[in-house]
């Protein structure tokens, strides 16, 4: 109880009454909704799912919803302005991933799985008009993130309003007795337990966990931002990735995404405040923990292993990885290159980062766009990726 009531949360709603029941040893019906805005879950997303798994391993029954029809709308929390619009067919292609990735935390065979368009998504325009009836726009207009907009003179999209409704139902749908959500989804998931007493339903008990600062160090963490850590990313580019995270994170990171037991933890808030003593474990030793705790939590001992030792041979001994890709290109210019074997997210990212002296052939930096590739050349993309010219 003290692990899922405590470690990782920001705030409970109704706290005694949520201890009440899991003292009576209730089962309990715990909801996360995630909306598949995205092709990938990164660990940001981890930080609730790894809340639900508690549960599941306390006995509870995990329920995950995935927003297929919330998508088509967009969450407003935390946003400054519209969200672009997403088609039926970019949250199809972004579903794929979706529950191979959630299955790394939660156990699926366990969970009930659910789409919200079951729900939202058959019952026609009647159903939308009676459950917008139960609601008024002031109430809505409430939010933190409206009323900024409000007084900046952007808009508040009609759709964006009846969000947190449609979200809110989802409870109902599936009669939660608990949601989860980051601190940003308060509104939201405030607003669940409205719906469900103007449907007669007890009201969910709610807990908020804090949100991840992506390797930048200042922002959520975030795929648009490009400062995520993806589950699907590569054991040895999940380790790269760690090790270039800000000291300041570190105690973050290993609270809310491992199971490193808290007297470890307790060790390094101490050696982080007392910076001037000798630490047990300098900073770099510490962030290597954390990233092989990562990799092997979600690719496998082996694997972390490997990450580490690649790690070490390449930016601690300048040595090349042991196993590159080859991609085919003689004779191409290494901004196709690039481009072409998603060596970057877009041609425009490739054009900054050869103009950024990132790129190197053969440990050379290259900075002209054109510049012809031979077949065996060396391509290194940033600190960590690394590409073979077939």
């Amino acid at each position: 109880m003290d692990e899922i009531l405590e470690r990782g949360v920001e705030e409970i709603i109704e706290q005694d009454h949520l201890k009440k029941r899991l003292k009576n040893g209730d089962i309990l019906r715990v909801k996360l909704g995630i909306d598949p805005t995205a092709k990938d879950l990164h660990l940001g997303h981890t930080v609730v799912l790894r809340k639900l798994r508690q549960f599941q391993d306390a006995g509870h029954q995990a329920v995950f919803i995935i927003g297929d029809f919330t998508a088509l709308i967009g969450d407003p929390s935390g946003r400054s302005d519209l969200r672009p619009v997403l088609t039926p067919e970019q949250i199809r292609e972004n579903l794929k991933n979706y529950l191979k990735e959630a299955g790394k935390v939660i156990d699926l065979k366990k969970a009930e799985v659910k789409y919200n368009s079951e729900w939202l998504g058959s019952q026609g325009p009647g159903f939308i008009m009676e459950l917008a009836s139960k609601f008024t726009v002031a109430r809505m207009l409430e939010r933190d993130d409206f009323q900024k907009r409000i007084k900046n003179d952007q808009d508040v999209g009609v759709l964006e309003i009846m969000y947190p409704i449609l979200q809110g139902y989802d409870s109902v749908a599936v009669k939660a007795d608990v949601e989860l959500g980051g601190t940003d989804q308060k509104f939201n998931l405030l607003m669940g337990r409205k719906v469900q007493k103007r449907y007669g339903q007890p009201e969910q008990d709610i807990i908020t966990m804090p949100l991840i600062e992506g390797l930048d160090g200042v922002n959520k963490m975030s795929k648009s931002l490009g400062n995520y850590v993806g589950l699907s990313d590569s054991p040895a580019n999940m380790f790269g990735k760690i090790m270039s995270l800000p000291d300041g994170l570190m105690v973050k990171y290993f609270t809310l995404l491992t199971d490193v037991p808290p007297e470890e933890i307790e060790q390094l808030k101490k050696e982080r405040k007392d910076l001037g003593t000798i630490p047990a474990r300098s900073p770099k030793e510490w962030k290597e923990r954390l990233a092989y705790e990562l990799v092997r939590m979600y690719h496998g001992e082996k694997e972390a292993q490997q990450a580490q030792k690649e790690f070490s041979n390449v930016f601690s001994k300048g040595e090349l990885p042991e196993d590159i890709q080859e991609f085919s290109g003689a004779g191409r210019s290494i901004l196709d290159f690039m481009a072409d074997n998603n060596l970057t997210e877009s041609r425009s990212e490739a054009k900054r980062l050869i103009e950024q002296k990132a790129v190197k052939v053969n440990s050379t930096s290259v900075t002209d766009w054109g510049h012809e590739l031979s077949k065996g050349d060396i391509i290194q993309v940033g600190p960590r990726k690394f590409a073979k010219v077939a």
